[in-house]
């Protein structure tokens, strides 16, 4: 691909630029609406976000006051992500995972206020539960919604074709910590969406989002997920690079390409040296998922991952999340804030506009 500032407004694959990106976070492991945001990180806390929308209910000495705390989103273990590109006056809208429960996904969806309808396409980052766990219902919703507004096109499900019935982590115990069964296809179909596999790289949307293929294992130290396993029927095999994993790209004018990261089994950094390729000569914007440096076995790749974050990747801003865990986060903020840290959290909204040199 080519998209250096100077280049046409589509690469030679098809990927548009784009003048407007709302990323708005529906699911996280942590609430977190009332730090503070550091001048030029493009992030909306979600207090502020239902403080424009919410009707007045009091008035004191002058002041209007707005009930929004019983709005709040609730955080649990997974990740979902909506997505909103504009281009000129058209606008496209993907969902990136759904989270492990309907109920949690549905009432974040409701409190802030999610036009389900608007949504054409749901994008599996991997067959893991905490990220796919929602899809039947999600799916169903969605189809729902699109449905009572008029439009025939059914909702589009871009899942990876190799789906495991099962995965879990061996313990150094010896016990095998399993994720629930992953949802069937003919499950996630039942609803009403549009199974689109796809196991290489390809466009989203119109060309207003890119998804990757398999991601390729460049660094020495992101070596996988320790212990994991998959299994299929009564066979199960040691499974640590979890090849399915995919992540979603999109392309600001000015700004750079915003990447989204579900779990970065592959690394969060082999993910940006791939968007990188696919990229050449544009600068990474917002990185923004779970970059799974959490637990004994991950931990010691916080140094090396932090180090090359700062110094190959150069990321406009970092925004970790889901199962990053304390540690790296803490390690990260120290590298990178002032201004170039945005934490993702549930509720969270980053507004990318296009910038001109």
């Amino acid at each position: 691909m080519v998209a250096t500032q100077g280049a046409p407004e589509t690469t030679l694959d098809g990927v548009l630029a784009l003048d407007e990106a709302q990323i708005l976070v529906l699911v996280d492991n942590e609430t977190d609406t009332l730090s503070s945001v550091d001048e030029g990180v493009p992030q909306i806390p979600e207090v502020i976000q239902h403080v424009t929308r919410m009707p007045v209910s009091r008035i004191y000495q002058g002041q209007a006051g707005k009930v929004v705390f019983d709005r709040l989103c609730c955080a649990c273990h997974g990740l979902s992500v909506l997505v909103t590109g504009r281009r000129g006056n058209e606008t496209r809208t993907l969902l990136f995972d759904v989270g492990p429960y309907p109920d949690v996904w549905l009432d974040n969806a409701r409190r802030l206020d999610v036009e389900l309808a608007a949504i054409e396409c749901v994008f599996l980052s991997h067959w893991h539960f905490d990220h796919s766990g929602a899809l039947p219902e999600v799916v169903a919703a969605i189809s729902r919604a699109r449905e009572v507004a008029g439009l025939d096109a059914p909702v589009v499900v871009d899942l990876h074709p190799d789906r495991p019935d099962q995965r879990g982590v061996l313990l150094p115990s010896g016990e095998m910590l399993l994720l629930p069964e992953e949802p069937r296809f003919d499950e996630i179909a039942s609803g009403g969406g549009r199974i689109a596999t796809h196991a290489d790289a390809h466009t989203l949307g119109g060309g207003f989002f890119f998804g990757s293929g398999a991601i390729a294992r460049v660094t020495d130290y992101e070596t996988g997920l320790a212990g994991h396993h998959t299994f299929r029927g009564d066979a199960g095999m040691a499974d640590p690079l979890i090849m399915d994993e995919r992540y979603v790209a999109v392309w600001v004018k000015g700004r750079g390409v915003t990447v989204l990261s579900a779990c970065s089994h592959a690394g969060i950094v082999n993910a940006c040296l791939s968007v990188q390729e696919q990229f050449p000569n544009t600068p990474l914007d917002v990185v923004l998922g779970g970059y799974h440096l959490a637990g004994k076995a991950m931990e010691p790749r916080i140094e090396p991952t932090v180090r090359d974050l700062a110094q190959r990747i150069l990321p406009r801003v970092v925004a970790p999340g889901h199962c990053t865990g304390w540690r790296a986060k803490a390690r990260l903020a120290d590298t990178f804030a002032p201004r170039h840290y945005g934490p993702s959290a549930v509720g969270t909204l980053y507004h990318l506009v296009a910038m001109t040199a």
